[in-house]
């Protein structure tokens, strides 16, 4: 297991960037996933951040549209090093999968389906969920700590996962509730850790000057044209009706509207790509998707899948220039926001981090995160270890459950053998994901199941 390193008061550039490397390239399993590796490697290995701080960002990108994991990495990024810290983490983040899944879109639109691809990550799932409920466990024994703070987790986890609370709601409430018991001096709502005693972690890299009056300005002034600017020379060039500019048009307004991530409006876009526009099938939607999720980075890259066939099939030009250029819109369109709302937001919210009026609710949102990371895993669990869930409706529950006799025992068994690894064995991270990996590509090699 890697031994902490030794806290010098300030990260080099290039430690910093082998770091951000490294969670690009192991970023699978969803936000859960994603948001475990992070917390893992920059909290409890390198303890280049707290975990107070962690949380801290963590409920901010959480109340952002779009993809909270790369939030969290850009947001991290940034405290270290600013703007460059920002770019070097949200860009390798995104990078390693960028590239998998172009390569994976190119093989799948030229020669159909990739189910290598499915053998090659079989293992690597099952390693990951552990590693995420290891995760949970511990954020959960750090952010929580109270009777009011498990209550709101509760509560968190119940709306989403049973009733089908909309994930904006969720948060909102606990802050208004922590805001409330903050405000009235309740304990049960004041901040959920404080570094102590000889296990502080030196912070000082972190701190940052307060933002100018000009701040805001400056960064919307180079973000927001930066963001739209593709999509306007190919409405300028192209025309409103060309692909590109539909694809760009599209999935720009996606970015805006997605909290709760990739998992709260995957449903929308695909009945939106397949139905309304026709850019892809359902079947080939639901490809896209195994893809997605058997490549580092955000689920939501499946957009990039869809920008891909679409460009490939209604471009006008030769199909695969013409799918890598809308591929890549597809994904700036989706991304870009991500930067700036860390850029724009990030030195505001580092300033109200010791306000002691809003201690109360950024401790419920913490709590209610907690709630909402337990809640990405069920979900990722399932779709891991069972090849089919459904929906229930009975009056107000409105839960995801898996079918039982659709359990796959080999990723059961592997699942299994990566909780041992993690809980008993105590073994490191990247021994777990490799021998799981290994594992799995053995097992599929093997023909099990037959």
């Amino acid at each position: 297991m890697n031994e902490p390193e030794p806290r010098s008061g300030s990260i080099g550039i290039g430690a910093a960037f082998a770091v951000w490397l490294r969670v690009g390239l192991l970023s699978f399993g969803g936000p859960a996933g994603q948001i475990a590796l992070m917390h893992r490697i920059l909290v409890e290995e390198k303890r280049w951040i707290s975990e107070q701080r962690f949380l801290h960002a963590l409920n901010y990108c959480m109340l952002l549209p779009g993809p909270e994991a790369i939030q969290l990495a850009i947001y991290v990024g940034w405290m270290m090093h600013r703007t460059i810290g920002g770019l070097m983490a949200g860009l390798l983040f995104l990078l390693p999968g960028v590239i998998a899944l172009l390569v994976l879109s190119l093989v799948y639109a030229l020669a159909g389906n990739v189910p290598l691809v499915e053998a090659l990550f079989f293992g690597l799932k099952a390693a990951v969920l552990a590693i995420v409920i290891h995760a949970v466990i511990r954020l959960s024994k750090k952010a929580l700590g109270t009777a009011a703070r498990y209550g709101i987790a509760i509560a968190a986890f119940a709306g989403l996962f049973v009733f089908g609370v909309p994930f904006p709601l969720v948060v909102i409430a606990a802050g208004l509730l922590g805001f409330v018991g903050g405000w009235r001096g309740w304990r049960g709502f004041e901040a959920p850790m404080h570094d102590t005693g000889g296990d502080r972690i030196d912070e000082t890299h972190l701190d940052s000057p307060p933002p100018d009056r000009w701040h805001a300005m400056r960064t919307l002034a180079v973000w927001l044209p930066l963001w739209v600017l593709p999509t306007a020379l190919s409405a300028s060039t192209l025309g409103l009706h060309h692909v590109f500019t539909q694809v760009g048009l599209f999935f720009g307004k996606l970015a805006l509207v997605t909290f709760g991530g990739a998992y709260a409006v995957l449903a929308y876009m695909a009945e939106q790509a397949v139905e309304h526009h026709g850019w892809l099938t359902a079947g080939e939607m639901i490809d896209g998707l195994g893809l997605a999720e058997t490549t580092p980075g955000p689920l939501i890259m499946v957009v990039q899948f869809v920008g891909f066939l679409a460009g490939f099939r209604e471009s006008g030009f030769d199909p695969l220039l013409g799918a890598v250029t809308c591929g890549l819109l597809a994904t700036w369109a989706t991304f870009v926001p991500s930067f700036l709302f860390i850029f724009l937001g990030a030195p505001y919210v580092e300033r109200l981090r010791n306000r002691p009026a809003l201690g109360g609710a950024l401790a419920a949102i913490t709590a209610a995160v907690a709630g909402v990371i337990l809640n990405l895993a069920l979900w990722f669990g399932m779709h891991v270890v069972f090849a089919q869930v459904e929906s229930v409706r009975a009056g107000l529950i409105r839960a995801t459950l898996p079918v039982i006799d659709s359990v796959d025992p080999l990723a059961l068994g592997l699942v299994t053998f990566a909780l041992v690894c993690q809980f008993l064995l105590r073994l490191g991270l990247l021994t777990t994901l490799g021998l799981c990996s290994l594992a799995g590509v053995g097992l599929r090699w093997a023909g099990w199941p037959g």
